[in-house]
């Protein structure tokens, strides 16, 4: 297995996670914050989105899906394709709400499967592509942007499934 496949391998895990962590649940705790300035499931569920769309468009070349696909409209959002969620106020978090958890699994479903299609065609060479971003010493390379972007996705996933449990209890997962 390449470096390409176990990226790949990675972002399906995260995938999956998020569907075990979001089918079924209420929209209520989806779309709640356990404190006023703490992140909800919708809200981590949209970021960790947002940033995967926006890195493998980057690095494959084309438009991201928040607007290109008009993912934005059904978030009921601006067509902003620098809109993240990095540096997000608490006001901002809350603002973000979902009516169906569809929609955020709908958006991650098809970003996943653009970065699997990308991935399928990126050699071991693609991977030590320099980026040409001079704010970081060293530079990164493809290789280090999508193990980065892993990074990131496995962790807010790992918080949704948190805070399914912190609100749902012990053995939601037995329960579906």
């Amino acid at each position: 297995m390449d470096g390409a496949e176990l990226i790949s391998d990675a972002l399906g895990r995260v995938n999956r996670t998020l569907h075990r962590s979001l089918e079924g649940a209420p929209v209520e705790i989806v779309n709640k914050m356990p404190t006023a300035d703490t992140n909800s499931m919708a809200w981590l569920a949209w970021h960790l989105t947002r940033v995967q769309d926006d890195h493998v468009s980057a690095l494959a070349g084309l438009p991201q899906l928040w607007t290109s696909a008009g993912w934005h409209a059904r978030f009921g959002m601006a067509a902003d394709d620098k809109e993240t969620g990095n540096g997000h106020t608490p006001e901002q978090v809350a603002a973000l709400k979902v009516d169906s958890v569809d929609v955020l699994l709908g958006y991650a479903d098809a970003v996943y499967e653009r970065s699997k299609t990308y991935l399928a065609g990126v050699s071991p060479k693609d991977l030590d592509r320099v980026l040409d971003e001079p704010q970081y010493d060293p530079m990164p390379t493809v290789g280090v942007r999508l193990v980065s972007l892993v990074s990131d996705n496995t962790q807010h996933a790992g918080q949704i499934g948190y805070l399914r449990g912190y609100h749902a209890g012990f053995g939601w997962q037995q329960a579906r």
